[in-house]
């Protein structure tokens, strides 16, 4: 199975990638450089700990190398008043009698502490597609799950800046 990403999701990935090869690297270098002059490699902290950081930093430039790689572009753009990707929607949950609002995103920039929620999500999956004012089934598994009814979408820009809402 691919990742999902956007375009947007793929340039700031791009972004990070570059800068972490231009600025971060040449620093952990550096680092490196000067603790090994320190002198006694077998109990020199700093000389591990200038490794680990740079090793770290080469690591995620590779995970995110091949992220890109095998990543499967999806589009942002939805109609304009059905949910897609980083519109904002609040939704009532009929069984609690609750109301709570999330993102739609990417699934490599879901995070539900904060509200972001991915479209391969049961609940962004169930939401994807649907105008305001809809009652859909969030299906949890084969005989589970539960009703929402979707009260406003919020189109944003991938920054979560309001565009427009329904």
């Amino acid at each position: 199975m691919h990742n999902q990403l956007t375009q947007s999701d793929i340039q700031k990935m791009q972004e990070e990638i570059e800068y972490r090869k231009l600025v971060v690297r040449k620093e952990a270098l550096e680092d490196v450089k000067t603790a090994r002059a320190q002198g006694d490699l077998s109990e020199n902290f700093e000389y591990y700990a200038a490794k680990k950081f740079k090793n770290a930093n080469e690591s995620r430039i590779r995970f995110l190398e091949r992220m890109i790689r095998t990543a499967e572009v999806v589009s942002d753009v939805s109609a304009a008043d059905e949910v897609g990707i980083n519109d904002r929607v609040e939704v009532y949950f009929e069984e609690d009698q609750e109301t709570d609002t999330f993102k739609i995103v990417t699934t490599m920039r879901q995070n539900s502490l904060e509200g972001l929620i991915s479209t391969e999500s049961p609940l962004g999956k169930a939401l994807m597609g649907h105008k305001a004012q809809d009652r859909v089934f969030v299906e949890m598994g084969r005989d589970a799950g539960y009703y929402v009814q979707i009260r406003s979408i919020e189109k944003t820009g991938d920054d979560g800046d309001a565009i427009r809402s329904f």
